[in-house]
């Protein structure tokens, strides 16, 4: 186990320095407008996730990207790279190039009001994927994971597993998802004797800031011996920064996502547990639903797809290398 160890950490570390080539290259590629085998009169979709700096967004890209050039129609991609004011300037770029429908993960899940009222102006479909905006009249259909129960599935785990602790909890303070994943979590530990959130760490959901911000909560002496985090790629960097310091078989690592590294790491018995999210099958809805509202037909205005809870117990009935 010892090799398989050092083998996983030094994959972790390499996905460190992909992750921030990743951030500088990502605005190049991102430019691009999708046209295969485009037909005549074809429709124009504008896609906008909160980043492509996670493999996540990626998949569920792929689902509709594939959808999309099936239908003969183009797609465009933009990625705001976790900046608020950059994803609704590539919006408004978006609606004046006159996209048919908008899919977009919010950044910032209230800043984006004044945008997406003037695509409703254009008479232009709005689908919201993995995270909701604040003002839900203005979108024709929401798909996220199930995000609150996600917190809530991985609490009853924990609770299961401490009786008493002191938890770091790692947040996205901008994003509903990562609020309501807190939340779920939070609202099931809480008022458990023994149980007190210590410290909420805003890491942004992301490795290359979750490390050092915990790096530096160790080094300030703060007291914990359970981490709580939003998703993976925090949980990962989480783990790498307890390595870093010698405390990892020290504090329990819980997450959500169930990516292929957390569970390669559940497999070792480096995270405790996570919560299972399907982006394929947000993908896969996302594409279905967009093309329902270009026929004028009726969608959920909501559409949750339900998680599961990996842990060390039966992370082998899930495929390890795979995100599905």
């Amino acid at each position: 186990m010892k090799n398989n160890k050092k083998k996983i950490f030094s994959c972790i570390y390499i996905v460190v320095n992909i992750v921030l080539i990743g951030m500088i290259s990502s605005i190049s590629w991102t430019t691009k407008d999708y046209s295969v085998n485009q037909k005549k009169n074809a429709h124009l979709i504008g896609v906008s996730y909160m980043t492509m700096n996670n493999e996540f967004y990626k998949i569920i890209s792929e689902e509709i990207n594939a959808k999309v050039e099936s239908e003969g129609d183009q797609l465009i991609l933009r990625d705001p790279a976790l900046n608020a004011e950059r994803q609704i300037e590539q919006i408004e770029e978006m609606l004046d190039k006159g996209i048919d429908v908008l899919v977009v993960t919010p950044v910032d899940w209230q800043s984006l009001t004044s945008v997406l009222k003037r695509a409703k102006e254009q008479n232009v479909y709005i689908v919201v994927v993995d995270s909701d905006v604040e003002d839900e009249r203005l979108v024709d259909c929401t798909i996220t994971s199930d995000n609150y129960s996600a917190g809530v599935i991985v609490g009853e785990y924990f609770l299961t597993q401490c009786n008493q602790a002191k938890v770091v909890v790692m947040t996205h303070k901008v994003a509903k998802s990562g609020q309501d994943r807190v939340r779920g979590f939070i609202d099931t530990v809480s008022g458990h004797e023994g149980i007190t959130i210590v410290k909420e760490i805003d890491c942004e959901g992301q490795l290359e800031i979750a490390m050092p911000k915990l790096q530096q909560v160790i080094d300030e002496g703060v007291d914990f011996d359970n981490v709580f985090c939003l998703n993976d790629l925090s949980s990962i960097g989480v783990v790498a920064a307890l390595d870093e310091k010698q405390l990892l078989d020290q504090v329990g690592v819980y997450g959500i996502d169930a990516s292929p590294d957390s569970k390669s790491l559940i497999y070792e018995g480096m995270m405790k547990a996570s919560a299972a999210q399907y982006p394929s099958e947000i993908g896969n809805e996302a594409a279905e639903v967009i093309y329902r509202l270009l026929e004028h037909k009726k969608v959920e205005k909501k559409i949750l797809i339900p998680v599961e809870l990996v842990t060390q117990d039966n992370v082998e009935e899930f495929e390890i290398d795979r995100w599905q």
